[in-house]
């Protein structure tokens, strides 16, 4: 869950996959680098790019379009990575481009409607209407991939 500024404010991030704009909280942003050719795993979701080492570490590249169920990103130089950090897990985000990070009153943002989903599988935590335009504000842990289970 997000937590507020003591001005009741959000500090987000914005950027487009697919025409449409998502943001996330700026505080799980490590950095924005432009796109890296990933080196495929085997037997990973198809969501994942595959891994880049950044500064020594390997990390997960996400197509977080089809990570979301709006088609595959064919990344080019064009492509951004957004390496997140949530808990002890990172991870590189594809999205078409980085737009923005401002800064939003608490009180805008609304609760998506109930379409059948789970609440604990949900990917946006809650809409907001900004400038004529709206934006789903995502789930950064969801979006994650967890550990592989012991068989």
């Amino acid at each position: 869950m997000t937590q507020l500024a003591p001005e009741g404010q959000l500090e987000l991030i914005s950027f487009e996959i697919g025409g449409q704009e998502f943001c996330i909280d700026i505080r799980v942003v490590r950095e924005i680098r432009g796109w890296t050719p990933a080196t495929a795993i085997p037997q990973t979701p198809g969501y994942v790019h595959g891994v880049i080492n950044l500064r020594g570490a390997v990390m997960p590249v996400l197509d977080l379009r089809e990570r979301l169920g709006l088609g595959r990103t064919d990344p080019a130089s064009r492509h951004v990575i957004v390496v997140v950090q949530h808990d002890n897990r990172m991870a590189g985000l594809v999205v078409d481009a980085v737009q923005e990070t401002f800064m939003v009153e608490a009180s805008l943002l609304q609760a998506p409607p109930p379409l059948g989903a789970r609440t604990d599988d949900l990917f946006v935590d809650a809409i907001i209407p900004l400038d004529g335009r709206m934006l789903s504000r995502l789930v950064v842990g969801a979006l994650l991939p967890t550990t592989r289970q012991a068989a």
